[in-house]
């Protein structure tokens, strides 16, 4: 049946329809979302801590989004699984950019990731800021104009600092770092060399593996035979547990100081109950079941029943934090210009996050918002990961 309004009525008609539509929509719902990309590893053995990232960013996207959104536009959460590959995140990173259209990217689990994507965002001017990957060169990247920021720890402050842990708390003189064979063992390789040069300290030798290694029982007996009264330990979840299984196997109870990689997964349940010996940093640890932040993350993951079920809290409150600063910054900038909100991200302050509250917290010569203040010793305990004791 042909329509019984003339063109010019029907089009009348459809705008009084929408502008009664929007009368009884939230203000912000009216407007397009302001998209933030997400690149992580999702899949594979990090997904736990991919996991934690999203959580992360979740809980402090509904907090924005419930005050009110950025610029009266709610942020909308777009992710893409890097695999742990320094390829598919360049990839991914990308489609974000290009295909998306993001105003700016949260991510970087892995090391050799976020430097893949480190030369792109700077040259797409596009604000990116990492939740987890702790490299030395991802934010000190040498780019005239830095668009990457960093709310995690830093290889060269965790290097420093395990090195401290492993000299007061066991008297060591001569450790002997595991180190994995990629850029991110490569970065904490030159900040332990740095940490033990400061102390006038030599060192037992530096060995490295690879992560599908099930057997590095040859390079730490070589550390043994010269001397190693300590170890630093620089892996992910599944080579730092293959570490502990060989060092089982050879009968050497030695004390390990170590970054944090082993606290992104379910870490003793593939080393076996000598992961408990293994100290790591942590930049934030859940220790109140009571506390509104756990309680919020339940509300919105009833999966997580305990403390035992977060794994780890650590990527949960960096992304938390980042995400609100990156928030922050575009409110300041009034604009989702990557110029602007890179500008706006050193001018930002009073941003309360769970770690801290921020203060300035960035500048054009020290892009990373988090320090060896900062910093927390842990441990495992029966799947969880708390505090270590004075």
């Amino acid at each position: 049946m042909p329509n019984r309004f003339p063109l010019s009525r029907r089009l009348l008609l459809a705008g009084a329809a929408a502008l009664s539509l929007g009368a009884v929509l939230p203000a912000h719902a009216q407007e397009d979302p302001i998209k933030i990309g997400l690149v992580a590893a999702l899949s594979g053995q990090s997904a736990k801590s991919g996991e934690a990232i999203t959580r992360g960013i979740t809980l402090a996207l509904n907090k924005i989004n419930g005050e009110g959104g950025v610029l009266g536009r709610p942020l909308e959460l777009v992710s893409r699984d890097d695999e742990s590959n320094p390829g598919k995140g360049l990839i991914a990173a990308r489609e974000l950019v290009q295909r998306e259209g993001v105003a700016a990217m949260i991510g970087g689990l892995d090391t050799p990731v976020s430097l893949a994507i480190v030369p792109f965002v700077n040259d797409a001017q596009m604000p990116f800021i990492g939740p987890w990957a702790a490299g030395t060169p991802i934010t000190q990247n040498g780019a005239e104009e830095n668009y990457v920021f960093r709310v995690s720890a830093v290889d060269e402050y965790v290097d420093e600092a395990i090195t401290e842990y492993l000299v007061t708390k066991y008297g060591s003189q001569k450790p002997g770092m595991i180190l994995i064979n990629n850029p991110w063992g490569e970065s904490n390789e030159k900040g332990l060399m740095k940490a033990l040069e400061k102390r006038g300290m030599e060192h037992a030798g530096i060995e490295k593996f690879e992560s599908n290694d099930v057997d590095v029982v040859p390079q730490l007996t070589r550390l043994r035979e010269n001397g190693a009264d300590g170890l630093f330990l620089v892996a992910n979840v599944a080579p730092s547990a293959q570490v502990v299984k060989s060092l089982d196997r050879m009968g050497w109870d030695v004390p390990i100081a170590s970054h944090w990689g082993p606290a992104g997964g379910r870490f003793t349940e593939l080393a076996g109950p000598s992961g408990e010996k293994v100290h790591f940093i942590q930049t934030f640890l859940f220790t109140d079941p009571e506390e509104p932040f756990f309680k919020d993350l339940q509300a919105e993951f009833p999966e997580i029943e305990n403390l035992a079920d977060v794994t780890p809290a650590t990527g949960i409150a960096n992304a938390y934090d980042a995400t609100l600063l990156l928030a922050a910054a575009i409110e300041k900038a009034g604009s989702t210009d990557g110029p602007a909100i890179r500008q706006a991200m050193y001018e930002i302050s009073g941003v309360e996050g769970v770690i801290k509250t921020y203060d300035m917290p960035f500048t054009p010569d020290d892009q990373d918002a988090l320090g060896p203040e900062d910093y927390i010793f842990a441990n495992f305990v029966d799947g969880e990961i708390v505090p270590l004791a004075d």
